[in-house]
């Protein structure tokens, strides 16, 4: 073979080789720029840990959190003169473990972040899909809606369903929702209303695609990195509405541990016993923080917009 025909041979397997190299999603990269964020993969694994321990809550706890000693009322830290490392994080006004309230109130309130987001998220996605692709009258209703529920403060429309409703943990999860998926309707939206624009959009529709498979097959999975990340940031929030609404005394009832109502049960011995609503109020800043620090490094990664 002469050396012009290996030559010319080269550049066409260089070319071959590089149309055989699977192409990198999206998403892998995208992935691979959150990882480089060791704060943020630090606060995914702090997430994960708070998460294992709602799940384990009954393996993890060392005594019951129901139990009730008042011989060991107010007891002490272990750290603190007077208290034993078989109550780590000291008793409550009633004698029970701290620690094992605190690892039960994590299943309480990740268990409502989790149920509020999936149900707003859900609704939210239907009816921003709804309203960015069919405009006309289903997005004048829709976005009057929103506008209306945007109006509303937060904690006193949910002390008012609250109230109206009764305590109890479906109450919870629906007062928090009925507000909660307005974001991720209105990001749905805009998402919706710049996708429809696109080249992909009118080869589906020239196609003959309905519009069902349009929104749901051609739209929906590009809008979906927005949506993760706003529904992350969100959760902080529910969970810090569920431990108001629990310090107010209209989430979950006693004896069920809830962190929010562990601090309101501690307020009158701030003084002489501060560790019964500090370590409560400590794990609500540890998730909250966590989460918060998740979902930037979230959207520092998946945003294009973030993107320098």
């Amino acid at each position: 073979m002469s050396v012009q025909a290996v030559e010319a041979r080269a550049p066409a397997k260089a070319a071959t080789d590089a149309v055989a190299q699977p192409v990198e999603s999206i998403f892998i990269a995208n992935l691979r720029d959150f990882r480089r964020n060791r704060l943020a993969v630090a606060s995914v694994a702090m997430v994960g840990l708070f998460a294992l321990m709602a799940i384990f809550a009954p393996y993890l706890a060392p005594h019951d959190p129901y139990a009730s000693d008042l011989f060991r009322r107010l007891q002490p830290p272990a750290w603190l003169d007077g208290g034993e490392w078989a109550y780590p994080m000291g008793c409550d006004g009633l004698g029970r473990d701290i620690l094992s309230r605190a690892i039960y109130g994590a299943r309480v309130s990740m268990t409502i972040g989790v149920a509020v987001m999936m149900v707003a998220a859900m609704a939210g996605m239907i009816a921003g899909l709804a309203a960015g692709y069919l405009r006309g009258w289903t997005d004048i209703a829709i976005s009057r809606v929103v506008d209306v529920l945007l109006g509303f403060p937060y904690l006193i429309l949910a002390i008012g369903l609250m109230a109206a409703m009764g305590p109890g943990l479906g109450n919870i999860v629906l007062a928090l929702a009925i507000k909660e998926w307005v974001l991720p309707c209105r990001v749905a939206r805009a998402e919706t209303l710049a996708a429809r624009e696109m080249e992909y959009v009118e080869a589906a529709r020239a196609l003959g695609a309905s519009r069902l498979h349009i929104m749901l097959r051609e739209i929906l999975p590009n809008i979906l990195s927005p949506l993760i990340v706003v529904c992350t940031m969100r959760m902080a929030w529910i969970i810090i509405m569920e431990a108001s609404l629990s310090f107010l005394g209209l989430g979950v009832q006693p004896p069920v541990p809830s962190w929010g109502s562990m601090v309101a049960d501690g307020r009158q011995f701030l003084i002489g016993a501060w560790w019964v609503s500090t370590l409560p109020g400590v794990m609500i800043l540890l998730l909250v923080l966590a989460i918060n620090l998740a979902s930037q490094g979230l959207r520092d990664a998946f945003d294009p917009r973030m993107r320098t």
